[in-house]
């Protein structure tokens, strides 16, 4: 028996072209794996992922029409209960076999069969047979329902079905959308399977509106994409429609002029991607007076409200044409064209008047409306999240650079979230800080606040860039503390893969502005200054008696709630904050330096110390790096791990050591390398230079080795016993200021 190769599909009404591609991923991986685990597809079957706007299709090379019979061995029981005192039957015997369809006509040789064999401590007997493999017919059945089982849907449709049964009436189906037809093709053989209410066969719909033949008949499994395409007018694998996307567009955009470029974003790509059936692509343009409007807001647009792909010039700079990927290619395409530049005009009309309207009123008038803008419920409002944004900015300005940088911050904060009560924003949330700084220059605000307001939000995602200058970051820095101090203090805490906070995300934008910017400041101090501004009352009176006069304390009053009994105030953290967060923060740092290529052991050597400056830990990992290259390393590591646990065993040691108490000669001579050796390594740490710390202490190798080899560091005598403790305290403290070095130890 040879095998053949398998063609299944599933025809639907149009898919979420989000999901699409998951979800073809998900049918095919799903029903191969299925089969392959029934012993009906082999090793070396492969598997070809379909997906179209209206079907889900896999290709799977070398199935079998039946599977292999397996030789199956079971066990029964205790040879104790299986067999009475004269090595007959029993009852309990008799009955499993009969279950398992045994024959015991002979209970003899029956039992004679059986297997003994040892099962722990006692011996068991153990049934041999021969399970029959399974067919495709039914493998396949089994198959399909797990694969529909297991999609990945968004969101499941009911809808009814007419019953074939002899009573009239509808039978109610849950799927992602409405299924019509069913492919199931083992070569040319139509494989009888039956899901969602349909029966499998050979045919299916190709293009909506430009197949050649309606239905479409497919002649074999290995046709499948060939005959979609000839007769349907479809390109049925995404990978494959994506990339002639891509290609159209290039070509789109060549004709042109090389000064055009287009904008290819990934997302939306995937997204047109699961819209088209056959892709072709056209050009269109817009009147050139909406290229006043910012550009992120025409490309936003474009983008996610009508799925055009901008055109950029040579500049990089928005040009007023663009490009469709449209689904039909009539000989005449301009009725198309004609159709998307009109549709697209008032899209750029709605814009250009937002940005006109918001323009009318400064950023400044706009922040007493963050009043009445809820933050979180235990948080208070926006209001008073950037009184506490603007407090820890300025103890962050006043450290990065003094008054000046102080000022500069408090005001790019006090401003920063003004744009939320923009029409812009409030129709596009996505340009929030961007819009912020178009309005800060139209207000006068000068370049530096006005980027620092625009980039407060970065880094936004992975490998996004940062602030471009230092009002941003300190502005950056001082948001995201507060988020991530406010947050933990009230408990909302990620949870396996949830974050809807964005926890994760703030605390590595922390790190990479304090690493990637190397800026001296202290994690710990950051923590407790947001820690204290969060915590303290006074601020938060100080922003409630600024209300006493608005609206807000007045609906407040006559309510009879205490104005100071709102809001933040009452809430106030204890220390575990700081220290839970801290540990956030690590964790989310080690995890990025070994995804950065360092090993494990590297990081947790580094992170151990908990260094405050993390702009230093890659320096750190450098020196750990060279340092365990060295022969002396492994030596160094292995008894560093040996002290550390001596000195755990030990209270409170003093790392004083008194030259007289010196006796034995391993520890005069350890001593005295050290009074060589750990200044020179002490000045070279402070100067920052890790890499020479680590190299000149790996001359300590030879005495450490001697001093564990010949002296008794808990001697009997207390006065001894301690000046070897303080000695070894002492060689510890010396060694472990770049890094852990036990933690290198294997």
């Amino acid at each position: 028996m040879t095998t053949k190769n398998l063609l299944v599909e599933l025809f639907v009404e149009e898919l979420p072209p989000k999901a699409l591609k998951k979800l073809g991923d998900a049918f095919a991986g799903v029903l191969a794996e299925q089969l392959k685990a029934q012993g009906l597809a082999t090793a070396e079957s492969v598997v070809t992922a379909y997906a179209s706007p209206r079907r889900l299709a896999a290709h799977i090379s070398h199935v079998w029409l039946k599977a292999a019979d397996k030789a199956v061995q079971q066990k029964l029981m205790p040879v104790s209960v299986g067999l009475d005192a004269s090595g007959k039957a029993t009852p309990a015997l008799i009955k499993k076999l009969q279950a398992l369809g045994a024959d015991v006509s002979d209970p003899a040789a029956a039992v004679a069969a059986l297997k003994r064999a040892p099962d722990g401590k006692a011996e068991a007997l153990f049934y041999d047979s021969l399970a029959t493999g399974a067919t495709l017919d039914t493998g396949l059945q089994k198959a399909l329902e797990e694969a529909i089982a297991k999609l990945p849907i968004p969101k499941v449709m009911s809808y009814q079905l007419e019953t074939d049964c002899a009573l009239p009436g509808w039978s109610s189906v849950n799927f992602v959308r409405p299924a019509h037809g069913l492919v199931a093709l083992h070569g040319s053989t139509v494989v009888p399977v039956k899901v969602l209410g349909l029966t499998a066969g050979n045919t299916t719909q190709g293009h909506r509106f430009e197949a050649k033949v309606s239905p479409v008949v497919i002649a074999d499994a290995d046709s499948y994409a060939a005959t979609l395409m000839r007769d349907g007018a479809v390109i049925a694998g995404f990978d494959q429609r994506r990339v002639e996307i891509v290609l159209q567009l290039a070509r789109a955009a060549e004709k042109l002029g090389p000064s055009y470029q287009v904008l290819m974003d990934e997302d939306l790509l995937s997204e047109v991607t699961g819209l088209v059936e056959r892709p072709n692509v056209l050009v269109c343009e817009f009147e050139a007076q909406f290229l006043d409007v910012p550009q992120e807001c025409l490309i936003l647009t474009m983008k996610a409200n009508q799925k055009y792909f901008p055109l950029l010039d040579a500049a990089g700079k928005l040009s007023n044409k663009f490009l469709v990927v449209s689904n039909i290619s009539p000989a005449d395409a301009s009725a198309v064209i004609g159709g998307n530049e009109r549709v697209v005009r008032p899209r750029l009309a709605d814009a250009k008047f937002f940005f006109d309207q918001d323009r009318k009123k400064t950023l400044a008038s706009r922040v007493d409306g963050l009043d009445k803008v809820v933050y979180h419920n235990k948080l208070g409002t926006q209001g008073e999240r950037v009184e506490r944004v603007r407090a820890i900015a300025i103890a962050i300005g006043q450290q990065l650079g003094g008054d000046t940088l102080a000022k500069a911050a408090d005001t790019a904060a006090r401003l920063a979230k003004a744009d939320l009560l923009t029409d812009m924003v409030g129709e596009f949330p996505e340009l929030q800080g961007i819009m912020g700084g178009y309005y800060a220059r139209h207000d006068g605000l000068g370049e530096d606040r006005a980027v620092a307001i625009e980039d407060h939000y970065k880094p936004r995602f992975a490998g996004d860039e940062l602030p471009r200058n230092t009002t941003g970051l300190v502005v950056a820095l001082a948001d995201k503390l507060e988020t991530l101090v406010g947050m933990f203090g009230i408990g909302n805490l990620p949870t396996g893969d949830k974050d809807p906070f964005a926890l994760r995300r703030h605390a590595l934008g922390v790190i990479r502005m304090l690493t990637e910017k190397d800026l001296p400041l202290n994690l710990e101090q950051l923590l407790t200054i947001a820690f204290d501004v969060l915590n303290d009352e006074q601020i938060q009176r100080n922003y409630w008696d600024r209300q006493q006069d608005k609206e807000i304390a007045e609906k407040q009053r006559a309510g009879g709630i205490s104005v100071h009994a709102s809001g933040f105030l009452r809430r106030v953290f204890d220390d575990a904050t700081v220290v839970n967060l801290s540990g956030f923060i690590y964790d989310r740092l080690a995890g990025s330096l070994r995804e950065q290529g360092y090993s494990a052991q590297e990081v947790d050597a580094v992170l151990a110390l908990r260094p405050q400056r993390l702009g230093d830990v890659t320096k750190r990992l450098a020196a750990v790096r060279v340092f365990a290259a060295l022969p002396e390393a492994p030596a160094l590591a292995a008894a560093n791990k040996r002290i550390a646990n001596i000195l755990k065993k030990a209270q409170d040691v003093d790392p004083h050591v008194s030259e007289v108490l010196l006796q034995e000669p391993a520890e005069i001579a350890l001593y005295a390398a050290m009074k060589e050796l750990a200044p020179k390594a002490d000045a070279q740490f402070d100067a920052g230079d890790y890499t020479a710390s680590l190299q000149t202490l790996a001359a300590l190798r030879a005495p450490v080795d001697a001093f564990f080899d010949g002296v008794m560091v808990n001697a009997e005598e207390l006065d001894l016993r301690l000046n070897r403790q303080g000695l070894l305290k002492s060689l510890h403290h010396a060694m472990n200021r770049v890094a852990d070095l036990s933690r290198l130890a294997a």
